[in-house]
């Protein structure tokens, strides 16, 4: 029997995995000090300010945080003046004593059995919208192309700079960054203005680390972005976690075999819910592997992050994908 790291390997690197890669088997997620601080954490039913100055709220009754970005709590008023306007926390500026809780932990991981990554929260794309909001940051795709693409060189490289004191620090063998790209239906972005305004700072930061020795790049986006995988692939990305059924899954493993692994089938709005049912959780996986097979496909719950809005469901999904193994194993 294959250890989960294999297993792992075998099943991305188009080889002869002996069970499905079990949802996020194979990492070990660390929050270290600069993604506690400057990530978009917040806990359940309150807010807080991160390291950016960003307002973030985990409403009650919602799946996860947000941030607020209107009036007062609006960063980046003009994106033209976002060097005045916007403070850059430094990576650096932790301590010893901060970095001790991902180190031990990083520490007492087994990396035969399971990758460490850093749980990097949030992306380019997403940090434009928490200084900005939504609605400025699309008009200020079209209308101020050269401040952006500015602001984005300066984002692409404070990721590297985080990179570099997460690799001191504790060694991850695997990233796992979060950047959401679209709606349940659509991107957010067309693939061209994608090209243009994203794709290279991904190339960067992911090429980044993969020559710092990272064997793997995780991307989620619990989404549609179908039409985004060949940019993907381009920037280096390994698995797309948090692929939605609007995607059309076979289709996408059929034109792209080989090339990306996606993590997802098993999307957390129409399973993860408060009358969620085992029958549809095990008729969702057995409809996925039916029409999507088992090449390059990591079954999961498209969350960016192991667990599940309502008690119990993430644990089904689990047993049900160990049962499945056996059958298609």
């Amino acid at each position: 029997m294959l250890t989960i790291r294999d297993n792992f390997m075998e099943t991305i690197r188009g080889g002869h995995p002996d069970r499905f890669v079990n949802q996020y088997e194979y990492m070990d997620l660390i929050l270290d000090p600069i993604m506690a601080d400057c990530g978009g954490f917040c806990d359940y039913g309150k807010d807080r300010v991160n390291g950016w100055g960003v307002t973030v709220r985990w409403q009650e009754g919602t799946p996860g945080p947000f941030p607020l970005c209107e009036g007062s709590n609006k960063l980046i008023t003009d994106v033209t003046l976002w060097k005045e306007q916007l403070k850059t926390p430094d990576p650096n500026r932790y301590s010893a004593e901060d970095w001790k809780a991902a180190e031990t932990q990083a520490a007492s991981v087994d990396r035969k059995e399971k990758f460490v990554a850093p749980f990097f929260v949030t992306g380019i794309f997403e940090k434009l919208h928490y200084f900005m909001g939504m609605e400025d940051t699309m008009i200020n795709f079209y209308e101020e192309p050269e401040a952006m693409h500015d602001l984005i060189d300066h984002l692409a490289d404070w990721e590297i700079e985080c990179a570099k004191a997460e690799l001191a620090h504790y060694h991850p063998d695997a990233l796992f960054h979060h950047d959401d790209w679209g709606s349940q239906t659509s991107t957010f972005l067309s693939p061209a203005m994608f090209e243009e305004f994203i794709l290279p700072a991904y190339q960067k930061i992911y090429g980044f680390w993969k020559k710092s020795g990272v064997d793997v790049i995780i991307h989620h986006s619990d989404s549609y972005a179908a039409s985004l995988v060949p940019q993907m692939i381009e920037m280096g990305v390994d698995v797309w976690q948090g692929a939605v059924k609007e995607n059309n899954i076979p289709e996408l493993l059929k034109t792209y075999a080989g090339k990306i692994t996606i993590q997802g089938g098993l999307d957390n709005g129409k399973y993860d819910k408060a009358d969620w049912s085992k029958e549809a959780i095990h008729n969702g996986l057995k409809e996925l592997f039916e029409t999507a097979g088992t090449k390059n496909l990591i079954p999961s719950l498209t969350m960016g992050g192991p667990g599940s809005t309502f008690d119990g469901v993430y644990d089904f999904v689990t047993d049900e994908i160990r049962a499945f193994s056996k059958l298609y194993f």
